[in-house]
């Protein structure tokens, strides 16, 4: 399986991202209200220049305090985030994200942001082609 075929699978209206000048707190906002984990951040809303998660803010957080709400998105991000092409295969991604411990890969073609697969998709996209393999295997075995 393909990441192109995950990003057919998930909900319409794209990637959502923030300026890297916005606060912290305003990145949050988005995030909570779009129920997301993860959010890229451009300038452009097509070049990724880092993403932002909700580990990054809990964590920071946990060592700043509260203050680190009114700080700026760049100052928290991972910047250079790894990226994934359409044509990449689901396998490669999720070793990519375990790997590298990270959750959230934002796709891109021509270096232009064209959406974001999670772990969640790409183990759920994994699961449903072992499923479809298992049930061919067992069809091959019983003759049909």
């Amino acid at each position: 399986m393909l990441v192109q075929q995950i990003l057919k699978t998930k909900a319409v209206g794209g990637v959502f991202t923030v300026e890297p000048g916005v606060s912290v707190r305003e990145a949050a906002e988005v995030l909570a209200s779009k129920r997301i984990g993860g959010v890229v951040v451009s300038c452009d809303g097509e070049t990724p220049e880092g993403i932002l998660s909700e580990r990054d803010i809990v964590r920071t957080l946990a060592t700043q305090g509260p203050s680190c709400l009114d700080q700026k998105v760049s100052a928290l991000m991972t910047p250079d985030p790894k990226c994934c092409q359409p044509e990449d295969s689901v396998e490669s991604v999720l070793r990519r994200m375990t790997d590298g411990r990270f959750r959230h890969m934002p796709v891109t073609e021509g270096g232009k942001l064209v959406g974001i697969v999670t772990i969640g998709d790409a183990v759920a996209a994994r699961l449903s082609q072992l499923a479809m393999e298992k049930d061919a295997l067992e069809g091959m075995i019983m003759g049909h």
